[in-house]
């Protein structure tokens, strides 16, 4: 993946004009009539069929390049803390942001849209963070916010416009008041209660299967990130190396020490040796250069890579997780609570069919009777009100259920658009070996030339190194 094609940017489409409150999962059932706000704030019915997603990767990486820089200064009159910058290439923005903003953005996201892939945020250290650590966070956030802001439903929602061009003073506060009195994607989306119709027959047995399979594509790309990290890691290791081999023979060439006459034996090799030892320094800090461009290159655009890809598999795994213990797992809580409540019914209307009181007591019980029957009728109606709105309850939740594996199936078509990343990272991987190969190949071709006068001969003529090739002939 090249730079320039990151940086493509498709026309920025209108945000959705969804605005108000956050609401629970245990929010009825969603009807046109009950909504507060007018039908244009509502999230519009795709064209075509929408269950579908019809994205290609380039289109995904053009929708925004999200860039986040640390501030070098830090700010607090007590507690120091790191400010980012982030700017984004579609909204032609350029913010300040703390980590707490990035906590209060997601937390959002995971309310207005439980049902998607929100890629989780690096952990927040309390004390003492050191640069590896601030650095390894950047990397972290930056991934973050271009994966949510190349998602397609929430590249078009109000929260990220405002998180990434806000230019005020609290943008946390600004975050929550832009969502209050809306609820989630399943009450603002009209296909919330059709979505049931655009599964196919067998949705749960492709869930299965494509979960195992993403479950499996997680952990040989774990594998081949921390290989990648390896290789990246031996690089700028090797180049550490070469430079510390550079000055050592720098060192060795600019040596004082005087060397007794009765030991040179008025042979010259060692001052000519120390000559040539000492300019070999340039080209081995060259090298090294060289190397740790490899390396840092390697980090960028091979480590990162995998990186992001490997975020967006664990928000993948994290949202079966919460399709799993969330919906379903409320959906069974409704189902038992809704029985139970069948079962008192049941067990009051049979209680209630005793025997007649002895006639003698009739009149002496009239009255209580009557009570008795008030009361009884208002606490069936009472019961029937409970019923209904626990079973209005349970439809909700199958509905939500539907809708949840709806956005599920889409999810999972994302993560297929994004595997053509492989072959970006695969050619990124080669051409950076192609690349670092040759440059330093380079250099070890023009140092080689001046390691001639390092190889006397006969006579003390200088004789030039042996290749490899010649150095097996002569050996036999």
């Amino acid at each position: 993946m090249t730079g320039r094609e990151m940086d493509r940017q498709l026309p920025a489409e209108a945000a959705a004009a969804a605005i108000g409150d956050l609401e629970t999962a245990d929010l009825p059932k969603p009807q046109v009539a009950q909504q507060k706000e007018p039908d244009s704030f509502r999230m519009q019915m795709p064209q075509g069929n929408p269950l579908l997603l019809s994205y290609t990767l380039q289109e995904l990486l053009a929708r925004d390049t999200v860039q986040v820089e640390i501030i070098p200064e830090k700010k607090g009159l007590f507690l120091k803390h790191v400010e980012y910058e982030v700017s984004s290439l579609r909204f032609k923005s350029s913010v300040y942001r703390r980590y707490n903003d990035f906590v209060v953005f997601h937390e959002i996201l995971l309310q207005k849209f439980p049902y998607r892939m929100v890629p989780a945020l690096p952990p927040k250290r309390m004390l003492g963070a050191d640069r590896e650590f601030i650095e390894t966070r950047r990397r972290a956030l930056k991934r973050f916010i271009n994966l949510v802001a190349r998602h397609p439903p929430f590249s078009e929602d109000v929260v990220l416009k405002l998180f990434l061009s806000f230019s005020g003073s609290d943008v946390q506060n600004k975050l929550k008041e832009s969502v209050q009195c809306v609820g989630d994607e399943f009450m603002i989306c009209k296909l919330a209660t059709r979505a049931k119709d655009f599964l196919p027959a067998d949705i749960q047995a492709q869930f299965a299967a494509s979960r195992e399979l993403i479950r499996n594509i997680y952990n040989s790309f774990y594998k081949l990130r921390d290989r990648a990290e390896r290789i990246a890691s031996r690089a700028i290791d090797n180049a550490a190396d070469l430079l510390i081999f550079g000055k050592e023979l720098s060192a060795l060439g600019s040596d004082t020490t005087p060397l007794p006459s009765w030991a040179t034996m008025n042979n010259s090799t060692w001052g000519t040796l120390k000559q040539a030892l000492k300019g070999l320094s340039v080209e081995f800090a060259l090298l090294a250069d060289k190397a740790a461009q490899q390396g840092k290159q390697e980090e960028n655009d091979v480590v990162e890579k995998l990186n992001l890809f490997l975020d967006l598999l664990q928000s993948y795994k994290d949202l079966c997780e919460r399709h799993e213990k969330g919906v379903l797992h409320k959906h069974q809580r409704a189902l038992h609570k809704y029985s139970m409540m069948k079962k008192q019914m049941m067990s009051a209307t049979v209680q209630n069919r005793e025997p007649e009181s002895v006639e003698q007591l009739e009149s002496r019980i009239v009255e209580v009777t009557t009570w008795q029957s008030t009361l009884q009728n208002d606490m069936t109606c009472f019961s029937e009100i409970l019923l209904f709105q626990q079973e209005n309850a349970i439809q909700t939740m199958e509905l939500r259920n539907y809708f949840s594996l709806y956005c599920l199936h889409q999810e999972t078509q994302l993560i297929h658009v994004y595997l053509p990343l492989t072959s970006h990272i695969l050619g990124a991987f080669v051409n950076s070996q192609i690349q670092g190969h040759k440059e330093m190949s380079k250099v070890w071709n023009e140092l080689k030339p001046k390691l001639s006068c390092l190889f006397a001969g006969p006579n003390n003529m200088p004789t030039p190194p042996r290749s490899p090739q010649e150095s097996n002939v002569f050996s036999h």
